[in-house]
């Protein structure tokens, strides 16, 4: 079995939950880029909350973004038992 895919589902998951958090590179690069061609999801609940202190509406994204992010965590964690071996596992059923 692979001994490596513990390693690829912890980054997995951790590299999801860090994907759907950009906001730097949109903060840097010109504050949303030309036209906003760089307004990512988290860059604009930044703006609502604290350019346009709509806090009520940032909050609503933040839980919205917060759904997302666990209701895709969910499905890794629910799909690992088909492509996450553990070394325990196949040793005649001792752990």
């Amino acid at each position: 079995m692979n001994s490596f895919t513990p390693l690829l589902f912890f980054n997995l998951v951790t590299g999801l939950i860090g994907a759907m958090q950009i906001f730097d590179a949109a903060y840097v690069f010109d504050r949303g880029g030309p036209g906003g061609s760089l307004r990512f999801y988290v860059f604009n609940l930044w703006q609502n909350a604290f350019e346009f202190f709509k806090m009520g509406y940032a909050s609503a994204l933040a839980w919205i973004l917060f759904a997302i992010i666990l209701v895709m965590t969910l499905l890794i964690f629910r799909s690992s038992s088909l492509w996450v071996f553990y070394e325990t596992e196949g040793l005649g059923g001792t752990k």
